[in-house]
């Protein structure tokens, strides 16, 4: 019976050496590697659930107290789009979307153990913006101006505002030192926004509009990597 107490108390005594692992480093960097993610919708954007793949496009920095994990994360994505506006036979848009973020936040782990599940929020700054050239495709359309060549569009779009993100995850250590993770968050933006459209001709006719948006994008997949710094032994 002693023999078997003394085995249980090693065995706990082990556990608890492992469960403060985590909490024997102050500070963690960490790099998202890669990322899927919905991005807000441009104009009259047919298809804006389509997801953008990323990579390492974003750093988070986080301040450890136990369980649980402030973070301060930042991320900047620019990438080439095409899409089609109004209609799938209406107009064709191409151009460069730019897309930053600036966050603060917190996780709160649910256990101790190797592997653990999050959760937590983040809330701060996101600006969007795209400029590009709209290209009429329909074939009707063009057909009424047989004798005129319809000009194309420079468009551009930008939106400023608030983002709130729950966040779900789990977290790997296979060393005390690092940690891989996996997370998914819905990030709720409401922004402002300003398009612009001015027709490439002699005329240069030019159509602006200011409005106020909210949107829900959901980012199912995020993978990166914490390396753990500043030791508290």
């Amino acid at each position: 019976m002693k023999k078997q107490l003394l085995i249980l108390v090693l065995i706990l005594s082990g556990g608890t050496a492992f469960s403060q692992m985590n909490a024997d480093y102050n500070y963690s960097i960490t790099l998202r590697g890669y990322g899927a993610m919905q991005m807000p919708k441009l104009f009259n954007e047919t298809d804006p659930v389509k997801y953008v793949n990323t990579y390492f496009s974003g750093i988070m920095v986080k301040f450890n107290d136990n369980q649980i994990n402030y973070r301060l994360s930042g991320s900047y994505i620019k990438q080439g789009k095409t899409f089609y506006n109004n209609c799938s036979n209406c107009e064709i848009v191409t151009g460069n979307m730019t897309d930053y973020t600036f966050k603060v936040g917190f996780e709160k782990n649910m256990n101790f153990s190797r592997v653990q599940p999050y959760v937590g929020a983040d809330v701060g700054y996101r600006a969007h913006r795209f400029i590009g050239t709209s290209e009429n495709v329909n074939a009707l359309k063009a057909g009424q101006s047989a004798a005129v060549v319809l000009p194309p569009n420079k468009m551009e779009t930008t939106k400023n505002g608030f983002v709130l993100a729950p966040v779900i995850g789990i977290k790997v250590h296979p060393i005390s030192q690092l940690t891989i993770f996996v997370e998914s968050s819905l990030d709720f933006f409401y922004s402002y926004e300003r398009q612009e459209a001015v027709t490439d001709d002699a005329n240069n006719y030019r159509s602006l509009a200011r409005t106020n948006k909210s949107e829900f994008l959901l980012n199912p997949i995020s993978v990166g990597i914490s390396l753990h710094i500043g030791s508290n032994k």
